[in-house]
């Protein structure tokens, strides 16, 4: 994959006036945006400002006010009228220009602050028109992380399993799409059946595992996106699931099964040699590092029933850190430390839930007949999942299909694929060349 973006960009940090965003405790009012239409050219101005309102209201955090309340209309080249959107309230106001010049296009943008009566924002994005969905995405990311102060996730993209046919005849192929579902494109045919796609922490490069004649032919694959470069990582003894990166991208850590235990193992893919981390009779699956790659959460029955545990990148120091009813699964350690999310069963219902990193002060933030797989996004804000429906009520008519929701259990979207979707895994930030 190409860097093929030339960023020419001017930031003002004044900060927003009487903006105060916490979502995770209690109520929440939405930031009020005014999105007047982009000026310039015809064809793309438009297309642009959809994909970028859609990109900011399916935060939560941003109410794009509509057009028809507007009460002026306001010229990229002028400042507005701040008293004419104080009527309305809105915080802000955002002006944007759209030229094109042969393949290329450029967008000049503005943020202005309605009660501080000043320019939050003011860039220069050039890209090919071939590629201006990107870029109305990348203007996204910028006016969120202006308004809440944290990093955007919009110029992203989630890797998944698409599944169709019957459950015996099932065909699982891996699949790529842009965060809100658009650029769908299809990785593998499905003649060989894939599973669990994880995304590095740090690069547009992912491990998945697949099935030659079975599970004990499972292999781990490594898929470097922007190198176009796909390798094996080894014949491993036993049956291998569960690989994931470290947060530098340098070790795989998964699960390999043997003589009806299972333990997990960290893989230096420099030397390619397995490690084991944890021993005894239990089964361990699952792993997922801390973001300092300091320490590893997992799953195991050595309890006697699946629960979390969290232990030192080299297995040692083990510690429990569920003790609700039920059984735990899939944990996943959010980008900034703080959460690991997971899924949960109790009483034959799924749950998607988070908790600190030190078990405490869990919530479950959403629940269904099968949720599960829940992958953070790279700003720790959102999540995606997978979950079974059933139309009408029609268990014969099942669908898994992937959603999205904020960490508080809020916004929670559902994001559409060509076929059923499961084991979703959110990207970094798709990489772009500044000057």
């Amino acid at each position: 994959m190409k860097k093929f973006f030339c960023l020419i960009l001017t930031w003002v940090t004044l900060g927003w006036c009487g903006v105060s965003l916490d979502i995770q405790q209690g109520t929440m009012k939405p930031f009020q945006l005014a999105v007047p239409s982009i000026e310039g050219d015809a064809n793309f101005a438009e297309k642009i400002r959809n994909v970028l309102v859609n990109d900011l209201q399916s935060s939560g955090f941003v109410e794009v006010v509509r057009q028809d309340a507007y009460v002026e209309k306001p010229s990229f080249l002028s400042m507005p009228q701040f008293e004419n959107w104080r009527l309305i309230k809105c915080r802000g106001v955002l002006l944007a220009k759209v030229s094109v010049e042969g393949a290329h296009l450029t967008v000049q943008f503005k943020l202005w602050d309605v009660y501080g009566r000043v320019r939050q924002l003011d860039f220069t994005l050039k890209t090919l028109t071939k590629d201006w969905r990107r870029l109305a995405h990348i203007m996204a990311d910028k006016i969120y992380a202006s308004i809440t102060g944290d990093p955007g996730y919009f110029d992203t993209r989630i890797v998944y399993i698409s599944e169709t046919g019957f459950h015996k005849k099932r065909k699982k192929r891996l699949a790529l799409m842009d965060q809100d579902g658009a650029n769908h494109q299809y990785l593998t045919g499905g003649q060989i059946p894939v599973i669990t796609p994880r995304f590095s922490p740090v690069e547009q490069k992912i491990v998945y595992v697949s099935y030659g004649e079975g599970a004990a032919k499972a292999k781990v694959h490594i898929w470097d996106f922007e190198k176009d470069t796909h390798d094996m990582l080894s014949d491993l003894p036993g049956i291998t699931y569960a690989p994931r990166f470290s947060p530098d991208g340098q070790t795989i850590v998964m699960s390999q099964a043997r003589n009806g235990n299972s333990h997990i193992y960290a893989v230096d893919l420099k030397y390619k040699k397995p490690r084991q981390l944890t021993k005894g009779l239990s089964i361990d699956t699952s792993p997922s590092f801390s973001p300092d790659g300091k320490k590893i959460v997992f799953n195991s029955d050595r309890g006697g029933r699946r629960q979390l545990y969290v232990m030192d990148a080299d297995g040692e120091n083990i510690e429990r850190v569920s003790f609700g009813q039920g059984v735990y699964a899939t944990p996943v350690w959010s980008p900034d430390g703080d959460w690991i999310a997971f899924t949960k069963i109790e009483e034959g219902r799924f749950y998607i839930g988070i908790m600190k990193k030190d078990g405490t002060d869990e919530q479950l933030i959403a629940d269904g007949y099968l949720v599960e797989g829940p992958s953070w996004s790279p700003d720790g804000r959102m999540l995606t999942f997978y979950k079974h429906e059933f139309p009408n009520g029609d268990k014969k008519a099942a669908r898994i299909s992937l959603y999205k929701i904020h960490r508080s259990g809020r916004f929670m979207q559902k994001i559409e694929t060509p076929h059923e979707g499961s084991d979703p895994s959110w990207s970094p930030p798709l990489p772009f060349q500044q000057q």
